[in-house]
């Protein structure tokens, strides 16, 4: 019967497995200050510098120098001159980089050179990494803000490996953007590690020291996804709208929207206003602004997510300005009437509180006064003259309209009452004789004898008979 293992040897088992987990998961590569190394040659600012490629010389060869990369940042590559030594006058930070010399196109040395200040470095901030893709089918980008502007002669680097595994991590360098201040790194993920775990590392180092970040175990499934920001944001103004602005945008090119589309969030602000409003669900590169004020410029801005809210926001694209059309006519018309509806006080102010938004722009030119006065004579609208004289035209239609109809009414009525001649005619006499005339010469000539036939006003008895 075989006796079950004592507890040293389980302790030995157990100290071995632990060794074993951390070499699997550690990258192993060691974080000091930068300069150290055997390949790399540390310079200071004005100084002249001489980089050789071999310690004895090379006959009948010709050597040629190359720059391979440039700054914190890396760089395109250029030929410098032939010879064995290098000499560089006048050293300058941009003058940091990695320098090669090649024989007939074959590499012989590799040689860093950190072009760094004497005295008061610091060492770096130790890099607090976040990763992402800017699309589903990119990369994975990892990176971390900066506080402070990092040294001349700061470098950063990015180790990647399978996770349990004994294979060496592969080394990538990072770049530096002095716009947004921070590195970013672009992980190369090993060929067909899609559904693997894998361990990121980060050192960033320069003369006064190193600075080593959290490893990180992402898997590309579990890194989220965050778009570049919207590019070719413009506002337009819209014509014969004065409260409406137009808000085109273009997808990145980082991203495809043959296979994956975004939504978009716009926020937007009157100036000099510090509150912005915004609109979400945007599916459309393109967004009308409905509620945007008269005259004054707004400031907009433009940002992505994946279109089912997978992953995180873009940054926000630069800011862009635009003002909503305005009808001159109407600037003046609307300016004048404020000097005859609200009446002044004493001491020359209004006695109404007026919306703030009307003094945004005042308030934006810094003058302590009224920028635009109202003009003395107010000029009417043509919309104005267009509406009275419709008008007037309707009315004279409208009332010759009505005259026709009653002349037609009138004639009608005419005929229905008119009777044969001869039937149902009285003749009018008068009820009794004369006046006698008050003088023996009168003043009026005699009444001449009624016609019988004719129409007299003064017999009553023609408008009260029955007939």
């Amino acid at each position: 019967m075989a006796r079950p293992p004592g507890p040293l040897l389980l302790l030995l088992l157990f100290l071995l497995l632990l060794l074993l987990l951390t070499a699997a998961v550690a990258p192993g590569r060691p974080c000091g200050p930068a300069g150290l190394s055997r390949d790399t040659v540390l310079g200071r600012p004005g100084v002249n510098v001489t980089l050789t490629c071999r310690d004895e010389g090379l006959a009948n060869v010709t050597v040629s120098w190359q720059m391979e990369e440039r700054g914190a940042g890396g760089g395109p590559s250029r030929r410098l001159a032939e010879g064995n030594a290098l000499l560089l006058r006048r050293l300058r930070y941009e003058d940091s980089g990695r320098y090669g010399c090649y024989v007939g196109g074959r590499l012989l040395r590799s040689l860093r050179l950190l072009v760094e200040a004497p005295c008061f470095a610091e060492p770096p901030e130790t890099p607090r990494v976040s990763c992402y893709r800017r699309s589903p089918d990119k990369d994975v980008l990892c990176e971390w803000p900066l506080r402070v502007k990092p040294s001349p002669g700061t470098r950063a680097m990015l180790w990647v490996k399978r996770r349990f595994t004994a294979e060496n991590a592969t080394e990538q360098r990072c770049r530096y953007f002095s716009k947004a201040r921070k590195f970013v790194c672009r992980v190369k993920v090993p060929p067909d590690a899609d559904t693997e775990s894998l361990v990121v590392s980060t050192c960033v180092n320069n003369g006064a020291g190193g600075s080593a970040g959290e490893d990180r175990i992402i898997t590309l499934s579990s890194v989220p996804v965050k778009p570049d920001p919207p590019i070719n944001v413009t506002v337009q103004a819209l014509e014969k709208a004065p409260q409406r602005l137009r808000v085109n945008w273009s997808y990145p090119s980082s991203w495809d929207p043959r296979f994956y589309w975004l939504r978009f969030q716009v926020r937007y602000r009157p100036e000099p206003a510090q509150t912005f409003t915004e609109v979400d669900q945007v599916m459309t590169p393109w967004l009308d602004i409905r509620d945007a004020l008269r005259g004054t410029q707004h400031v907009v801005q433009v940002r992505a997510q994946e279109e089912f809210g997978h992953g995180a926001w873009s940054e926000w694209s630069p800011e862009v300005v635009g003002t909503p059309w305005t009808d001159p006519w109407d600037l003046t018309s609307e300016m004048g009437p404020f000097s005859s509806q609200f009446p002044m006080d004493d001491d020359g102010t209004y006695g109404v509180t007026l919306p703030p938004e009307l003094f945004w722009e005042d308030a934006a030119d810094g003058a302590g006064g009224a920028v635009v006065k109202a003009s003395a004579r107010s000029v009417a609208s043509p919309y104005a003259f267009l509406v009275a004289g419709g008008s007037l035209l309707l009315g004279i239609a409208l009332f010759v309209a009505i005259m026709v109809r009653y002349r037609q009414t009138w004639r009608t009525g005419g005929q229905r009452g008119a009777k044969p001649e001869g039937e149902g005619q009285h003749v009018l006499v008068p009820l009794g004789p004369p006046s006698p005339p008050l003088s023996d010469t009168p003043l009026l000539s005699p009444p001449s004898p009624p016609d019988p036939g004719g129409l007299h006003v003064t017999n009553l008895d023609y408008f009260f008979s029955g007939q």
